[in-house]
This record gives C-alpha cells, sequence and structure tokens, in this order.
C-alpha cells in the first residue's frame, strides 16, 4: 500500500480526479480520512452472508480498488451467485480487476461504466460504498429507484456517505472531528487544506434526513443507520 503524499507540497489545486495517482494511494488515502472505514468493509461480508441470495446477483456500485466486492466475495462461496463491480475510472477498474485476480473465489464482473447506466436485475444485494456523493444530486433518486425496481423481496442496499448536518454546531463538532482523525493519521495542515479545496466542488454531501426521505421515495420498505463515525454513516435500505 503506497502512502498518500498527492496534496503534501504547494500546488495549483484542480478538482479531484479518480486518476492513476489517485489509484496508487487510494487504500492509504481512504483508509486515513473515512473514521470507520475499514469496519465498514468488514461488515459488509457479514451483510452478503446474510442477504444475498442463492442465484441471484451482487452488484458494487463505484467499487474503486474492490475491498468491498472482496468482502462480500469471502462470504459467497456456496451462493451460487453472479458478481458485478463497476466503477467510472479505467484506473480504478483495472486495479480492482487485478487486486480481485489475487483472491480465490466466485467470478466477478468487473467493468468500466457509468453506475448510472448499469443494468441491474435480479439483485440481492448492492453496496454503494461512499459512492453516491459523487454522483450530481439530480441524479441520485434515479439511481436509487433503478436500485431498488431490482432487488429481489428481501434484497437489501448498503449506502455509505459522508453527511452534513442542518444544525451549525453540530456540523462544526463533526467535521472538527473528522479534522483531528486526519491529523492523528499524519496528514498535514497543507494536506488537509488542499484536498478540502480539490473535492469540495466534487463530493456533495446531503444531511442524513435527506438520505432516508429519498431512500422511502425511491421504494425502500425500511431504512436506517447501522453505523456512524462523525460525519460518516453507513445505511442499510430492505426492499
Amino acid at each position: 500500500m503506497s502512502q498518500d503524499t498527492i496534496y503534501s507540497k504547494q500546488q495549483n489545486v484542480v478538482d479531484f480526479v479518480f486518476d492513476e495517482n489517485v489509484a496508487n494511494v487510494f487504500s492509504d488515502m481512504i483508509r486515513r480520512s473515512v473514521p470507520g472505514y475499514e469496519s465498514i468493509i468488514t461488515m459488509l461480508g457479514v451483510f452478503a452472508e446474510q442477504y444475498v441470495q442463492d442465484s441471484s446477483n451482487v452488484y458494487d456500485l463505484g467499487c474503486s480498488l474492490g475491498a468491498a466486492t472482496l468482502s462480500m466475495r469471502s462470504r459467497l462461496l456456496h451462493k451460487n451467485c453472479t458478481m458485478f463491480a463497476i466503477d467510472n475510472s479505467v484506473a480504478m477498474a483495472e486495479r480492482c480487476r487485478q487486486n480481485i485476480g489475487l483472491q480465490q473465489g466466485p467470478e466477478v464482473n468487473v467493468s468500466c461504466a457509468d453506475i448510472r447506466e448499469a443494468k441491474i436485475e435480479s439483485a440481492s444485494l448492492v453496496v454503494l460504498n461512499f459512492t453516491l456523493q459523487f454522483l450530481p444530486v439530480e441524479n441520485r433518486t434515479a439511481l436509487l429507484t433503478n436500485i431498488a425496481d431490482n432487488l429481489l423481496p428481501g434484497g437489501a442496499l448498503v449506502l455509505s456517505e459522508k453527511i452534513t448536518f442542518e444544525d451549525a454546531g453540530e456540523c462544526a463538532l463533526n467535521d472538527g472531528l473528522q479534522l483531528a482523525f486526519k491529523k492523528a493519521n499524519g496528514y498535514s495542515e497543507l494536506e488537509i487544506a488542499q484536498k478540502r479545496s480539490a473535492i469540495e466542488n466534487v463530493l456533495i454531501p446531503e444531511t442524513l434526513g435527506v438520505h432516508l426521505e429519498r431512500l422511502k421515495s425511491a421504494g425502500f420498505s425500511q431504512a436506517q443507520v447501522w453505523f456512524q463515525c462523525f460525519n460518516f454513516v453507513s445505511i442499510i435500505a430492505i426492499k
């Protein structure tokens, strides 16, 4: 795992993209930036064990390097299911394909594509792990509706997101705690500031209430938070 030093030197900051440079350090970047990330990845395997149905499909939308896919795959040895890992970054999809090839397990179809155009069918589990937040807000309901419409009865969506808060004090508290988390993991003030500038127009967070209401309107019968650490949450939604 290469160390993330992308923003360690003063530079003209441009919008964040998931290019080859990010793919090279992504594992380190997300581990040091997102509190609870490793716990979420581990629990995706548990959700796969609980919700994936025999002879169904499993989707990791916005798969990045394949951590979520590999966690789910490790629990699906006898489910006779088909897995799909999709990311719109060429660098991420290729690295995901390589990582999956290093371990034995059920076949995974890895593709570089826009998840808004993904054909989802006979799904029993779909994962959006810190992915929806990078889509334009106006596209989010349509994607969730497509997922809900094509989930089998009893199927589940796991949606992990960075969130914001309506209350300014609550927002400041949680943003400050995440900042402290990054500093504790070795990021400098310069790195944090430049990364914030790069991502502020790319990652658009919403409140938890907006997420829950959208999931309801998309067709999920139940949605609740199963994990939260500061301004990061993961929600399970059931068809």
